[in-house]
């Protein structure tokens, strides 16, 4: 069977997102885009031949009646609405015959598909939720940087998303049809990295019972994300290095080298900076990893984006539990909107769900955070938890000690009536209470002395001894 050659301007990539093989009645993948196995409930790896009328099996219109319709017409069929399994994802679907495969035993058909919002939820680009400047900025880059292949780190503190822009880089890019192999460098032990990497042969070393491809032949042809790189131990990251120079790997325990084509995009929430002056970072790894580079802001530099956030996990959670919350209260907001978020995203997700398990109702208001507001009032800033000294974070986790509590309760009328002086715990931290920081903490607590103590993680005694021994009183800190 001859294709009629097909030049459609609107396809909205050159390499399409899956490519399928059949005989008309049965079809299986030949290859497929992660987000879309993502989407499918399979791993990139796995989905290669799978049945289409398995996979697809609760999509509508059917895909296996489209495939039919596109054989029979031998003539591209496009701009579908079709929602995917999963019931959540809605694309535009482009259907584009390739004809016979070389020994004229399958047809095949390439499948273009842009992703759209379901009606009511909140639209998303590549993933990522809201408007702002700083959001903007992250998207812009992703498109500058995407069709490159040179590496890119991502700073930004835990919870930011860097794992999200890592899959958009590669979504964006021409290996989108290639698999994202992602691995958590700080997640696996230091005598596991490096086969976890690169491979092993079988009888390498004890417990090497099987051959095992690394991440980097996984993620030949796509993009190997590397999370956490900071922590990488600095052995492996002289063998990562030569992995970069050379484009070859080694197994442990082989006897040859092994071509691979692998984009690197690298993710760390420690200063490499710091950690190369400090000797537990290659210098000259640190220059190939960083040729491009993309900072993710904290949630509490981009507030504005918090009810869009909201609206799309409320709708998730909708999906996810079969009930109906349509928004919170504009107190509630408010309230969400004080907040400095030092987990970000990720802490606001586990929030919004831990409230939303508990309604009944399909609003939910500021007084639904009641019992979380108590327990983040007790936080000042410094003591949430700070990171050792070897794994500083690239910008504060929240506003230093002396600006602000997490959570102030006078932004939370809901909890006047509760508002009473609460016994200091004992800190931990050693007492930082010399003049600026306690001048700072009595700004920051508006003059209130017991405030103040809190926030600097002492007893109010204790406060009034330093006071003393400086020579200092109420009247001579407010001027």
């Amino acid at each position: 069977m001859q294709t009629t050659p097909v030049t459609i301007e609107h396809l909205p990539a050159v390499s399409p997102d899956m490519v399928l093989c059949g005989d008309g009645r049965r079809w299986r993948v030949e290859r497929c885009v992660p987000w879309l196995a993502e989407r499918l409930g399979v791993s990139v790896d796995s989905v290669c031949g799978r049945d289409v009328g398995h996979l697809f099996a609760d999509s509508q219109p059917s895909l296996l009646e489209l495939l039919r319709e596109t054989v029979e017409r031998d003539a591209l069929l496009n701009d579908i609405l079709l929602r995917l399994p999963d019931g959540s994802t809605h694309v535009r679907l482009d259907l584009e015959p390739l004809g016979l495969s070389e020994d004229y035993s399958a047809y095949r058909i390439a499948a273009y598909m842009r992703q759209v919002p379901r009606p009511g939820a909140v639209e998303t680009t590549y993933g990522l939720v809201g408007s702002s400047s700083a959001l903007r900025e992250v998207l812009r880059k992703i498109g500058k940087y995407g069709p490159t292949d040179a590496a890119v780190v991502i700073t930004g503190e835990t919870g930011t998303g860097k794992e999200l822009v890592a899959a958009a880089l590669h979504q964006a890019s021409p290996r989108s049809s290639g698999p994202f192999v992602a691995v958590n460098c700080s997640a696996i032990s230091e005598e596991l990295l490096e086969s976890e990497l690169f491979g092993h042969e079988k009888g390498a070393f004890t417990g090497a019972v099987r051959t095992h491809r690394g991440r980097f032949e996984r993620a030949d042809g796509g993009t190997l994300f590397l999370d956490e790189i900071g922590d990488m131990p600095l052995h492996t990251q002289t063998r990562l290095l030569r992995v970069l120079e050379t484009g070859r790997i080694e197994r442990v325990g082989a006897e040859r080298e092994q071509q691979v084509d692998v984009r690197i995009v690298a993710a760390t929430n420690v200063p490499l900076e710091r950690a190369v002056g400090n000797g537990r970072f290659r210098a000259d790894l640190y220059h190939r990893i960083s040729v491009l580079r993309i900072h993710l802001p904290p949630l509490r530099e981009r507030k504005e984006d918090i009810p869009a956030l909201v609206d799309f996990f409320l709708d998730r959670f909708n999906r996810k539990y079969g009930k109906v919350v349509k928004r919170l209260t504009p107190e509630a907001m408010a309230l969400l909107e004080s907040y400095l978020w030092p987990g970000n995203i990720r802490e606001l997700r586990n929030v919004l769900e831990r409230v939303y398990i508990e309604t009944e109702s399909e609003v939910i208001g500021a007084r639904a955070f009641a019992e979380w507001v108590r327990e983040r009032q007790d936080f000042a800033p410094g003591e949430w938890g700070t990171a050792p000294s070897s794994q500083t974070p690239i910008a504060p986790p929240f506003p230093l000690v002396s600006e602000r509590k997490l959570l102030d309760a006078g932004t939370t009328p809901l909890l006047a009536p509760r508002a009473v002086e609460q016994v200091p715990r004992p800190s931990t931290r050693p007492a930082n209470l010399d003049e600026e920081s306690i001048r700072a903490a009595f700004r920051a607590a508006g003059g209130n002395i017991a405030a103040a103590a809190r926030i600097l993680g002492v007893h109010r005694a204790t406060l009034y001894r330093h006071l003393q021994k400086l020579g200092l009183d109420r009247e001579s800190l407010q001027g």
